[in-house]
């Protein structure tokens, strides 16, 4: 790899650095290009030599943030419960840390919304990737005719419950949605009754 081939890939994962952070902190609407190029310590001038146009920045953004994110969790949680990486995901998820970091990580609960009322070309590229953790996700349930709809049960309950919770965080309620999502989830997943 030459040098400029280098700094052209570095300019290029400085941009989606910079992208990722303001889809986290403003949304897709409020982040403009001069925004991402400043954060990424670069000019303006230099956006199109990387992307085509914000839609493709952050459509982009959007796909290397989620998976990115998805992916550690799954890694961790076959790690550290082989036995139950499915359960171990959705506690891990619904965890008050997760919910309470100071910089959120997963950018699911913060740009669902918009993504509805914006479209295409979002909504493709937030298609693609929820089809992909519900098919990973599967892949970690017992073999059987519901595990498909067990998995997107499951996405959905981790997501709605960690979204109105982070809007209430501080309050009884925000740690109730957290607990019940995580004891019905279990049930879901492995059939026990709490």
């Amino acid at each position: 790899m030459t040098q400029k081939t280098e700094q052209k890939q570095k300019s290029h994962d400085a941009i989606l650095a910079s992208a990722a952070t303001l889809l986290l902190e403003r949304g897709i609407q409020a982040s403009s290009i001069m925004d991402v190029m400043k954060g990424a310590g670069l000019t303006v001038g230099g956006f199109y030599g990387h992307f085509d146009s914000k839609e493709h920045l952050f459509t982009e953004t959007i796909r290397g943030t989620a998976r990115t994110v998805w992916n550690a969790l799954l890694r961790k949680a076959k790690e550290d419960a082989p036995d139950a990486p499915a359960l171990k995901v959705l506690q891990r998820y619904l965890s008050r840390q997760h919910r309470d970091a100071v910089t959120p990580t997963c950018p699911l609960p913060s740009i669902t919304a918009e993504v509805s009322r914006t479209g295409e070309p979002y909504r493709g590229a937030l298609e693609a990737e929820l089809q992909e953790f519900v098919q990973s996700y599967a892949e970690l349930l017992p073999t059987g005719a519901r595990r498909r709809e067990k998995a997107l049960a499951a996405i959905a309950l981790m997501y709605g419950a960690l979204s109105l919770s982070r809007a209430v965080r501080g309050t009884k309620l925000g740690d109730e949605f957290l607990d019940a999502a995580k004891k019905l989830g279990a049930e879901l997943l492995t059939g026990d009754r709490a």
